[in-house]
Order: structure tokens, then sequence, then C-alpha cells
């Protein structure tokens, strides 16, 4: 795929969400068994603008107990009320970043990815139309900030890294952007959309 004239097309990356048969991913494969995971939903957001598309990413502030100052998309655990993963990752949306769900079109969901700190995140894909406002909630989020679609896209930029954890050797992801050090579930999550654009350009 060349980068230099990339176009992003929304209508065939929601085709394959709907059409693709990706298995679940993980931090590492025995983070999908185990004991029950909580289940949780995540925005990834792309905003299209005319020439290009970036991905809608947000730093966790440093005093959270789960992933401080960590690089992650915007959303958070299921609660009762909701009606669907779509619905959490909505409303969390709107309560981290203040992006409204009427700027936000969903295209389908990704295979859920399973983290090893016991969550069972389901990431939905949604397309973001500028002009939008976003208001942090100073609590949770340190700043939002996007990242050109195209750097995920170069597998160049795709790190394999590993690092012992529970006296075991374990993989994962990372994406290096600029000072911005994106990588675990995040990275993990963007490798599945990796796998499904590679597919829609196919």
């Amino acid at each position: 795929m060349s980068h230099h004239n990339f176009r992003f097309h929304p209508h065939d990356l929601q085709r394959r969400l709907l059409s693709t048969a990706l298995q679940p991913a993980a931090d590492w494969p025995e983070a999908t068994r185990g004991e029950q995971h909580t289940a949780a939903a995540v925005l990834v957001p792309i905003v299209a603008r005319d020439a290009s598309a970036s991905l809608l990413l947000t730093r966790r502030t440093d005093h959270l107990h789960h992933h401080p100052g960590q690089i992650s998309f915007p959303g958070g655990r299921v609660e009762e009320g909701d009606e669907s993963a779509t619905m959490t990752a909505l409303r969390e949306t709107e309560e981290e970043v203040g992006l409204q769900r009427q700027h936000v079109d969903v295209l389908g969901t990704l295979p859920d990815y399973f983290t090893g700190t016991g969550f069972r995140i389901t990431p939905v894909v949604g397309l973001v139309r500028p002009p939008f406002d976003l208001t942090l909630d100073a609590f949770e989020v340190a700043e939002a900030f996007e990242v050109p679609l195209t750097h995920f896209l170069d597998p160049a930029n795709h790190q394999r890294l590993s690092r012992e954890f529970e006296g075991r050797v374990r993989h994962f992801y990372a994406m290096p952007y600029n000072d911005y050090y994106i990588w675990g579930a995040t990275a993990g999550i963007i490798m599945s959309l990796y796998r499904v654009m590679q597919e829609a350009q196919g």
C-alpha cells in the first residue's frame, strides 16, 4: 500500500468490519482464558478530514488506578444501563473527552481484545466528522491528540517487543509517535484495525 496516495474509504472499512471473522486478540494468548473478564468498550475514533484521516487518542492522567499515564482510546467498563458495547463506548467518550455522539458514525466493531489485567474490551470503530469540540474530563484525561492513520498503517512503525511480567516473557506491540508511547492493549487494538484495513485495501 502506498502511503503517499492513501485515501481512507469508510465504506470499504465498514464492509470489512461487518464481513471479517478475525479472532479475538489479547495481550498474550493466556489472557483470553481464566477468570471472568470485566466487560469494557472503547471507541476507536477515526477523524475523517478531506485529505487525510487520523486516530483520536487520549493520555490518561498520572494518578489513575488503572494504566496511569498511558495512551488509550476513550472508553471504560460496561455499566448496567448500557444496551450494547456501542452505547458504552459512546457514553464513555462523551464523559471523558466531551465528543458528542451525533458526531460519531459507528462503522462496526473489531474483535474483542482481552487484556492481561482482566478486561474484555470491545473496540467500536467510529467515523468522526469535524468540526467538533472536545471538553476533557480533567480527572481522567490529561490530553487528547490525533495521530495520522498512515503512521499506524506503515508496518515499519509496528514494534514487537517483550518484557518479563510475573515471571514470564510477554510479547506486545508498540507504535511510538513523536513523544507518545503507544503500546499494550491500545497498540493491539490498532493492529486489529490495521489487519482489517489491509484486507480492505487488498
